[in-house]
């Protein structure tokens, strides 16, 4: 009798066995399936951007060629090689008509986009704005067509940061300050490409894919504003609108050779701007121009800063832009330093610092060494802890479904592991690689409330030190490094370390500007042979990297003022453009 109760509670058992593995088989095939149908769907959204995107491309080639067999006698080469300046002089005159300047600049964007892929889609509306133009004649910016970056809203067209869950999401609206420029009679015509998430000073996403430089097509235009960089570094555009966050304008404007301002963050308006860590206060994000000259940059705040502006987003400051001081001719009392001690800058970076510095010293300025403070600690406790105070998770549950980008992937790795897991590499590196130990603990981000709330105290009290300093040296504006040369492609997600010249003025919500004032000598390239940076960790070997190989590529210099200084910082940016180009002041 017990062996048959056996035998009856093996079958028992082994049918439950049985079950047991039939339904863990089933979860398992659910699973797979729902996974492979989420990921078709993710593929599919992305098919229907690019062809979106190659579609608009058809549209546009199609509608260059009806211009040109309507209007034989519109000449491309003569409007391309205008500055915004004459440009605009031409068209208030009426030399030029804002459709032959528009079809022009499809025409070049179509060509620039095709070799440096930095076109997400051409805005066909533009063509229907040339109907009502001419209502805004008077506008600063009348029959300028404009460059958007892909974060920035336009009615009708994704905002998508470079992540497939904001496709199919049209914005209902344009962002504030494209309709401004609308009103100032710009013609938005083409968005621009960005990183995936945004985070990174690469150009690269799965949707839209690798953005080029226009001087070396091995390496990144930077990010995230690199769409912009590239497309006008390449003469696809004039003017563009980019956004930063830790150099996300003047990284792209320094390795594409172009000139970027980065305004005290809510001097422009930042209505209708997205992104991937929404509620992250420690550093600043700013929307700013991004142009071929400094005047092509003045020209843009002096036409937003306007009624139009201040009536669209009332939370902006009703500043006009002040062009008397933009204007001013009066020496400047100029502090300056070619490192920050964090981060030893490659020979070209500071090579261009010292020489503009000669040159304004030549021009009857006043040069003062400054010595900018604590930036371990600024970059360490207050920059890496204030982005990523949730330890990164708001940036990961964006990404939570997305086939990640090889160029982000360096850092996406880093952030994913767990808390304990970052303390124990910390604690493992301290003695060997100080500074990537100190990163990994500052990775975890803030663990309460309280200790964000004092960490905005901290922000607050380094800024307080940073001013105090600067105003005890009686200074004007600084001068310092930006930047570059141009990096390799995906060295970036790994170097983030690398914005300290950048992101610094983010925390401090200083205006900064870069112009380019250079490009890399065969002398630069020998000298960087011997590069040995602060911490002789794997960081300083990688910037090494990097940087390698990039003679005859633009170096910029970096111009800052204190917040709220935006035009004496383009005074400043204007009088090193003119000097390192050797046109004396304007």
């Amino acid at each position: 009798m017990e062996k048959l109760n056996c035998r009856e509670l093996l079958a028992e058992q082994s049918g439950w066995s049985a079950i047991l593995a039939a339904t863990a088989c089933c979860t398992g095939a659910v699973f797979c399936f729902v996974k492979w149908k989420h990921s078709r769907k993710i593929h599919t959204k992305i098919q229907k951007a690019v062809a979106r995107r190659e579609q608009s491309k058809l549209d546009v080639e199609n509608a260059v060629l009806q211009f040109r067999k309507q209007h034989p006698e519109a000449k491309s080469a003569p409007v391309l090689s205008l500055s915004l300046t004459e440009l605009s002089k031409q068209l208030k005159e009426g030399s030029l008509t804002p459709a032959t300047v528009l079809h022009t600049y499809m025409e070049k964007a179509l060509e620039v986009s095709t070799e440096l892929n930095c076109v997400t889609e051409f805005l066909l509306e533009s063509r229907e704005q040339l109907q009502e133009v001419e209502k805004y004649r008077e506008g600063l910016l009348y029959g300028i067509p404009i460059s958007i970056k892909d974060n920035v809203a336009c009615q009708g067209h994704d905002s998508t940061c470079g992540v497939s869950i904001k496709l199919d999401c049209p914005e209902k609206e344009d962002s504030v300050v494209v309709q401004v420029l609308k009103r100032q009679g710009a013609i938005p015509f083409v968005k621009t490409n960005i990183p995936q998430g945004l985070l990174n000073y690469d150009c690269s996403n799965p949707i839209f894919g690798q953005s080029l430089n226009p001087h070396n097509r091995q390496k990144t235009p930077g990010g995230s504003s690199g769409g912009e960089g590239a497309l006008i570094g390449g003469g696809g555009s004039l003017l563009g609108i980019g956004t930063d966050i830790g150099g996300s304008i003047r990284i792209p404007a320094s390795f594409c050779g172009i000139c970027g301002l980065k305004p005290t963050g809510g001097r422009l308006s930042d209505r209708g701007l997205t992104g991937c860590l929404p509620g992250q206060k420690s550093v600043t994000t700013a929307l700013g121009p991004m142009g071929r000259d400094v005047d092509s940059l003045a020209l843009f705040m002096k036409a937003v800063l306007s009624e139009d502006m201040f009536l669209l987003d009332p939370c902006v400051p009703p500043i006009p832009f002040n062009d008397e001081v933009y204007s001013s001719s009066k020496t400047l009392r100029i502090g300056y330093y070619d490192t920050d001690g964090y981060m030893v800058p490659s020979p070209s970076m500071r090579r261009a610092v010292l020489e503009t510095k000669a040159l304004l010293e030549k021009a009857g300025h006043t040069l003062v060494p400054f010595t900018p403070p604590r930036i371990a600690y600024a970059m360490q406790e207050l920059i890496v802890k204030g982005i990523l105070a949730d330890g990164g998770s708001t940036l990961l549950h964006f990404l939570r479904e997305e086939r990640i980008d090889p160029a982000l992937k360096p850092q996406i790795i880093t952030y994913r592991i767990p808390r304990i897991v970052k303390k124990i590499i910390s604690l493992i590196m301290k003695p060997l690689f100080p500074r990537i130990s100190t990163t990994y603990e500052s990775l975890n981000g803030i663990s309460s409330v309280q200790d964000l709330w004092k960490q905005h105290v901290d922000i607050a009290d380094y800024c307080k030190e940073y001013i105090a300093q600067w105003k005890s040296l009686g200074l004007d504006v600084m001068l310092c490094p930006a930047l570059g040369p141009a990096f390799k492609f995906g060295y970036p997600g790994k170097l983030s370390v690398a914005a300290s010249y950048t992101i610094l003025y983010n925390l401090l919500n200083f205006p900064a500007g870069v112009v380019p004032v250079s490009k890399v000598t065969e002398q630069d390239e020998e000298e960087l042979k011997h590069y040995k940076g602060y911490y002789g960790d794997p960081w300083d070997k990688l910037f090494k990297e990097a940087v390698t190989g990039c003679q005859g590529l633009p170096v910029a210099v970096q111009c800052v003022a204190l917040p709220w200084q935006e035009e004496l910082c383009l005074r400043f940016m204007k009088e090193v453009e003119s000097l390192t180009q050797g046109t004396g002041k304007n």
